[in-house]
């Protein structure tokens, strides 16, 4: 089943998270927290409103079963995209499915609110065999409908581990993206948890590459919308079957409401401020102010000694904010009075003060568990993989900008002495502390592990952003099944149509027949050409349309011969009538 998690008081402990630590200090991490903690005495939260309703049994099964794509499972209705969904799951995902459906399903029972259908009748499992049968995935499948590209195939991709440099193949990890990630667990992957230490060092992480198929590797930008909103649901199932196959609760965060501002650029969605920004520039995909941010810390900041750590003054902070809240869209901000700590503070406090967290509220619980539940790096990084393709469009396009220009500060480290531990401190109580001055005693304990996900984010970006080749081949066979639903609606209504069409011609010809003084198996033929009225002419077996037109030719030579006969007396009446 699945839980749900709700915001609390925050209490702030110094010893609680340094016990997860490895002999590293976590000095920025409680700089930070205090720097937030200044900057928000006088911040604009309040104007933030988020409501946690609380859990009711049974319907957290069925708001994910609504979020995986599968409604059709609680309205009992036959929808082709949800049957098409579940004739792509493995059997690892299908189990996903069945157990919390088979939850619902129980919940609903005893709470005597309306018949649901049996979890047999939706997989079509006989009573003697309650088990699933593997669906092959194979992403090389070419027979099934096409999924929307808008890019060339991309090269492999790699990732390195403790400086830029290329990689060698023959040292580097390889990642499989052909397989279902939850169907790769062996029982070894199942080992008890404990308090892990998290190393600071940051070449323990290992270097991987994925190899591409001849297909080639997607990104999340090649594909179309809709093709997106599949791999989505997907993806969800895929993460849930990973978690059961681990052994690991997924725990999520339920919020039924949550309200920033509807006008401004601190506090505000980020869907609003693209809807704001889009009528300016067409087609954008991040907030201009995060992207103008980038871009002047890029420019003059990457090589600034202690950049990000370094906080600008509080209230230099604060005047530039309101100025800029004024001025922005005007295009008539001063940015060069921005100095770069300041710019540094403003880009932390547009992300911590975002309405929801940029990672989403919902699966921060699911973020923080893959560190703390699971110890294998590869097996964190499939986990983190999963949780980014499930990310709403804005706040992935978003990630991205943040992530790539991580990579650039970390790639400085030897002028601005910041090195990727350093960044992912400094960054993790702003991405995973929701709302900065809000936290939890499990998140602060969690400190040290949100720092771990930032600096696989960061180091790992460029796989993050490659869809997985079995979820590409699960959405190539979508398509396929829709597309053979389609043929068929399509067929059965055209059927429909001609009988429809035949059924209305029986009703209505004897009503002709009652109004035409044309009998029965005579047809009236008009020949302009032939002559001026129209002849009817009988019908059998044998007649053929050399008949009717000689019928016409044999009328005008009749009416020829007829005509020479009466023209002597036509002459004579001429001359006599004056």
């Amino acid at each position: 089943m699945l839980s749900g998690e709700s915001a609390h008081t925050p209490v702030f402990n110094r010893s609680i998270s340094e016990t997860s630590m490895d002999n590293s200090s976590m000095e920025d991490f409680w700089c930070e927290l205090k720097n937030i903690k200044e900057n928000s005495q006088n911040g604009s939260d309040e104007s933030l409103l988020v409501d946690v309703k609380p859990v009711d049994e049974g319907e957290l099964e069925a708001e994910w079963l609504q979020e995986a794509g599968l409604s059709n499972l609680i309205s009992g209705t036959q929808e082709h995209d949800g049957q098409a969904l579940l004739s792509t799951l493995t059997r690892t995902q299908a189990a996903a499915v069945q157990k919390r459906y088979n939850t619902y399903t129980h919940t609903m029972r005893k709470k005597n609110k309306h018949s649901v259908r049996d979890v047999r009748d939706i997989f079509g499992i006989k009573e003697s065999t309650p088990t699933f049968d593997t669906i092959p995935v194979s992403p090389l499948a070419t027979n099934g409908a096409p999924i929307s590209m808008k890019k060339p195939l991309r090269k492999p991709v790699t990732s390195n581990s403790c400086t830029l440099e290329k990689i060698n193949p023959a040292v580097a990890e390889e990642l499989s993206f052909e397989v279902s990630f939850s169907e790769t667990i062996v029982p070894d992957d199942k080992e008890k948890q404990t308090n892990q230490r998290i190393k600071k060092d940051d070449c323990i992480l290992p270097k991987f590459i994925v190899w591409k198929s001849r297909f080639g590797l997607t990104e999340v930008e090649d594909l179309s919308s809709e093709d997106m909103k599949k791999i989505r649901y997907l993806s969800l199932i895929e993460l849930t079957a990973f978690y059961d196959a681990l052994g690991i609760e997924l725990k999520r965060n339920r919020v039924l409401r949550v309200k920033g501002r509807e006008s401004g650029l601190f506090g505000v969605s980020l869907t609003t401020l693209l809807e704001i920004d889009r009528k300016k520039v067409p087609g954008t995909k991040v907030p201009l102010i995060f992207q103008k941010l980038l871009q002047r810390l890029e420019e003059t900041g990457l090589e600034t000694e202690g950049i990000l750590r370094v906080p600008g003054s509080a209230s230099r902070v604060k005047s530039l904010r309101e100025e800029m809240e004024s001025k922005f869209n005007d295009n008539t901000f001063d940015w060069k009075k921005v100095r770069n700590n300041d710019a540094a503070g403003l880009l932390k406090m547009f992300i911590r003060e975002l309405p929801t967290p940029l990672f989403t509220m919902e699966y921060l619980p699911a973020f923080t568990t893959l560190v703390e539940k699971i110890s294998k790096i590869k097996l964190q990084l499939q986990a983190l993989h999963l949780l980014i393709m499930l990310l709403p469009d804005a706040n992935r396009d978003t990630a991205k900008a943040l992530l790539h220009f991580l990579k650039k500060v970390v790639s400085n480290e030897e002028k601005n002495k910041m090195s990727l531990w350093n960044v992912s401190m400094i960054l993790a109580p702003n991405l995973f502390i929701y709302k900065g001055k809000s936290a939890n005693q499990e998140e602060m304990k969690a400190a040290a592990s949100t720092a771990h996900i930032v600096r696989l984010l960061i180091r790992y970006q460029d796989i993050l952003w490659t869809v997985p080749a079995f979820l590409i081949s699960q959405v190539r066979k979508m398509n396929e099944a829709a597309l053979n639903n389609n043929k068929k609606q399509l067929t059965f209504d055209k059927s429909v149509r001609k009988l429809l069409r035949r059924k209305t011609m029986e009703r209505e010809r004897p009503e002709r027949r009652e109004h035409c003084d044309v009998p029965e198996g005579v047809i009236r033929v008009y020949a302009p050409l032939h002559s001026k009225v129209s002849m009817a002419i009988q019908l059998n077996s044998r007649t053929k349309a050399k008949d009717i037109l000689a019928r016409f030719q044999c009328e005008n030579r009749c009416c020829a011969d007829l005509f020479s006969c009466f023209l002597p007396f036509i002459f004579i009446l001429c001359n006599i009538i004056p």
